[in-house]
């Protein structure tokens, strides 16, 4: 499990594949200047709920990862996944589709 941190304050952990996924879809938004809402639900064992974030060119984010070789990307949840960004809720956790096109990084 790897961690997504944002502002040095909201530290949550995220599958490392996730993680992964996550850190193309909000470096392309915020590339782009593009300002969005992120939100996902806690675990039961921290309350449970649901956290939403800002994210915009000026937040400080760290993307930590457990393992040391970056997961095979699939495009298909990208997609899946940008879509959702895009929308009026924003990002949300969306689970991974079948891998009809996937792409080996680094």
């Amino acid at each position: 499990m790897g961690r997504f941190i944002y502002e040095d304050t909201v530290r949550v952990e995220f599958d490392d594949r996730f993680l992964a996924h996550l850190q193309i879809i909000v470096g392309n938004k915020l590339r782009r200047s593009e300002s969005f809402f992120f939100q996902w639900r806690d675990d039961t064992s921290t309350g449970g709920g649901r956290t939403a974030v800002w994210l915009h060119s000026g937040a400080s984010l760290v993307f930590k990862f457990h393992g040391s070789r970056p997961p095979a990307i699939n495009r298909t949840w990208l997609d899946a996944l940008m879509h959702s960004a895009n929308s009026t809720s924003g990002l949300v956790m969306v689970p991974e589709p079948e891998e009809t096109d996937v792409v080996e990084v680094g």
